[in-house]
């Protein structure tokens, strides 16, 4: 198995480097300290087919599959992990579920909408009891007529008060177990009941908005249940190893921008009279950085492919996004070490790539749930 890019891709991978640092890096830190949605750059890859990855041709989309789209990510996400973790969550989270277990009806009425940027997708499944646990949410959804009403609260919305549909995970059968008798619904911000309640004020990526979803008997119509009734869960599940493979390549692109960051200060600052970066211990430090940063590349991609085969890959989804989340946290680490006093204020980079970076270990699913995840695919 070759994991190298071929021409295509690094042509794809140069293009997207050009694109993040003539449009996303301007403005990153601005839109992090604004807490500002980055709607004009959603719209700028729009145009370019970065919204439709995920999406076949004939709705839409560049059908490029989900290794293109991590390598593009890890460009995004080393100029601005907010707008990253935007893009990774419209294509991994939304538009992929609705292309692997949409009907053609749901496909047609969509995904073309989700590629051209004209609706932004998020994905409510985490609840206030119900996060790692995801398979104990409280959520309801009852059949009256030709229609599913909701109930229930969601929170931690990546994007929810900025999009048009998101895929929303209830109760549909109330005597089922853990993890079963949920379905996954695509509810449209203008459906009646929909509301946005708070917004959550965080340490990093915050240029990507995080709410709280209100469901107050909210109307679906039953053409909208995604996949089979009782069967969500494992529609949530399937859509979390594409999400995961996504906040492995924002972790790798993290990782390089503090290690870019992290070399050019060694060449550039001197003590005792010669640049830090002739000192081993700053040396090591690079050379560390630079080794995990590759290794985590090369897990991210492997499981890209193995997901653009087809192939179940939540044990290698789950080494990805566990392996990158750790060496991006030990790189924004490193990083704010080598610059020392400096690193701490906000005229250097690298205090946001660290804000940024201890997201990457609890979001779509904690490093420990990651660790869950491959034991019980090594001793099933």
């Amino acid at each position: 198995m070759n994991f190298s890019l071929d021409g295509d891709l690094e042509i794809l991978r140069q293009t997207a480097r050009d694109f993040a640092e003539r449009e996303l890096a301007p403005a990153a830190a601005r839109l992090d300290r604004e807490r500002a949605f980055p709607a004009e750059a959603m719209r700028k890859m729009a145009e370019i087919g970065y919204l439709g990855m995920v999406v076949p041709e004939e709705f839409g989309g560049t059908a490029l599959g989900n290794l293109a789209l991590a390598v593009v990510l890890e460009e995004l996400n080393r100029a601005c992990a907010s707008t990253g973790v935007t893009l990774s969550v419209h294509n991994s989270l939304v538009a992929s579920p609705i292309v692997r277990f949409g009907t053609e009806d749901q496909k047609g009425r969509y995904l073309p909408r989700l590629s051209r940027g004209e609706i932004f997708g998020a994905y409510a499944l985490t609840e206030p009891n119900a996060g790692s646990d995801a398979g104990s949410l409280r959520t309801r959804a009852e059949k009256k007529g030709d229609r599913w009403i909701l109930n229930g609260t969601k929170i931690w919305i990546t994007s929810g008060d900025a999009a048009g549909l998101v895929i929303v995970y209830a109760r549909t059968d109330p005597e089922g177990g853990r993890g079963r008798g949920i379905s996954a619904f695509l509810v449209e911000s203008g459906f009646s009941g929909f509301r946005v309640g708070t917004k959550e004020h965080k340490m990093g990526i915050r240029a990507s908005s995080t709410v709280e979803l209100l469901f107050e008997n909210c109307e679906v119509p039953e053409g909208n249940l995604l996949g089979e009734e009782n069967e969500g869960f494992k529609v949530a599940m399937d859509t979390l190893d594409g999400g995961r493979i996504g906040i492995g390549a924002q972790a790798v692109g993290i990782a390089r921008a503090c290690l870019e960051a992290s070399t050019k200060y060694a060449r550039e600052r001197v003590q005792f009279g010669r640049p830090i970066g002739k000192f081993q211990a700053i040396q090591f430090k690079l050379a560390d950085m630079a080794m995990e940063i590759d290794a985590a590349r090369l897990l991210v991609h492997r499981a890209a492919w193995l997901r653009d085969q087809e192939v179940r890959c939540s044990k290698e989804a789950a080494m990805a996004k566990l392996f990158a989340s750790r060496a991006c946290n030990r790189a924004a680490d490193e990083a704010v070490q080598i610059h020392g006093g400096a690193g701490y204020t906000t005229e250097f980079p690298v205090e946001r790539y660290f804000r940024d970076a201890r997201i990457t270990e609890i979001y779509e699913g904690a490093s420990d749930i990651q660790r869950v995840v491959i034991a019980r695919a090594l001793l099933d």
